[in-house]
């Protein structure tokens, strides 16, 4: 088990329910602080890869596939969560922050469409190794923030990491402009470096895993078991996973809608930039949010209104454009907030790398599965209709979350007893 030395611990109640009292936490601080040196040099890698390889091969459906090189790992979540439940979480933070920026290095080779497939090869590994970072990550968070205050606390991870958006990819698509890819690269990996070495100051004392009983497979599918037989989680998770699908077909469209408003790729920063923006004042204001309206129906809403921004990006107008890009980047996160708190909330310490890996797993996958049959239409079926099929697609998300009862949600933010499934 994990226990923080700071003082975050001790019972929350009345005004200490407060975005001060997670800020004013040593390791919750150092653990945001990692969360935005790493997120800016991600943020500019994600931007700048699509268009590097945009202008290496000249095809959007192959620019759409880096982004389906780095979501596919989430498909081996649950296999790759286990590891955080099998050794101390505070080392292998430090070694999946230590890991991509070795493999990022190897990126500044690349110089002509011969060598795309390396792009590839390495985005998929990096993305392997978030994969662990984020179960090992939720484990520690869980036990080092107050579970009164985790909304608050993913709210402002949140804001910290989609925050990035506001600046991250308009520099690397600056950085990219003038020296090309592997500067981009090469910057990605220096805040690897310095991620790694924020996370080696958190003050955490980890007691040895337990031998387990069972093999890798059993172990791995404990968490799985636990979400399908959570009737809290479920319907959460589900949703996620659901909203995840249609963001991921939308955003394989995104360079189609770029050409649509008659812009270069790298305007495909600026749309990000927006989206950070809106993202930005949704994490400061979940925490209160969550508690108002329970997770439910603050997933609901969120939903909704990703759906509106979806099918709206069909208008071929600027303006109409940037507010959708903003109304994505205050609805999209909602449920996903929502069901990672939940699950931080619901789920055994010696279990919750597996089953945020699974959770993360069932959110994600489909976002994968999003951008590869978005990556394919986008060549053969006019964006604007794809675009309005996912925004209805959204809507009936949406709908179906708030009609399911509310109540266990809703009380969920004010008990710290909720460790059970409902």
């Amino acid at each position: 088990m994990t226990t923080s030395a700071s003082a975050s611990q001790e019972p929350a109640s009345g005004p200490e329910w407060t975005l001060m009292r997670v800020l004013r936490d040593r390791n919750a601080g150092l653990y945001l602080v990692a969360v935005v040196v790493s997120g800016f040099g991600s943020s500019a890698l994600w931007l700048a890869s699509g268009v590097w390889v945009k202008d290496l091969t000249g095809s959007d459906g192959l620019a759409a596939l880096s982004l389906l090189a780095m979501w596919a790992p989430t498909l081996a979540g649950p296999l790759l969560g286990t590891l955080a439940d099998r050794v101390r979480r505070k080392p292998l933070l430090i070694g999946t922050n230590l890991l991509p920026a070795a493999l990022l290095l190897t990126l500044l080779t690349v110089g002509s469409p011969g060598r795309v497939w390396l792009v590839y090869a390495v985005l998929f590994l990096y993305g392997a190794a978030g994969v662990v970072q984020d179960a090992a990550e939720s484990a520690l968070v869980a036990a080092t923030v107050d579970r009164s205050l985790l909304g608050d606390f993913n709210g402002l991870r949140m804001t910290a990491n989609e925050g990035m958006k506001l600046v991250a990819p308009l520099a690397g698509a600056g950085l990219y402009t003038m020296s090309g890819g592997p500067a981009v690269a090469l910057l990605d990996a220096v805040t690897f470096v310095l991620a790694a070495g924020v996370c080696a100051l958190l003050r955490v004392r980890e007691e040895k895993a337990a031998t387990p009983a069972g093999g890798w497979w059993a172990r791995t599918a404990e968490g799985t078991r636990f979400l399908r037989a959570h009737a809290r989680l479920r319907p959460l998770v589900l949703a996620a996973g659901a909203t995840m699908l249609c963001a991921g077909l939308s955003g394989a469209l995104l360079y189609a809608v770029v050409d649509g408003l008659g812009h270069a790729p790298a305007y495909a920063g600026v749309l990000y930039a927006v989206q950070g923006a809106g993202s930005v004042a949704l994490g400061l204001a979940s925490g209160p949010a969550l508690r108002l309206l329970g997770e439910r129906r603050f997933a609901a809403a969120g939903i909704a209104l990703t759906a509106c921004a979806v099918a709206a990006r069909a208008v071929p107008a600027d303006p109409v454009a940037l507010a959708c890009s903003a109304a994505s980047g205050v609805g999209l996160p909602c449920v996903l907030i929502a069901a990672m708190t939940a699950v931080q909330r619901a789920t055994p310490g010696a279990l919750l790398g597996r089953t945020a890996a699974t959770a993360n797993t069932l959110m994600f996958t489909p976002n994968v599965a999003g951008l590869a049959v978005g990556a394919a239409l986008v060549e053969l079926v006019d964006y604007r209709l794809l675009l309005a099929a996912c925004g209805l697609a959204l809507l009936v998300t949406a709908a179906s979350l708030v009609q399911l009862p509310a109540s266990a949600s809703r009380t969920s933010d004010r008990s710290p007893s909720d460790a059970n499934p409902a």
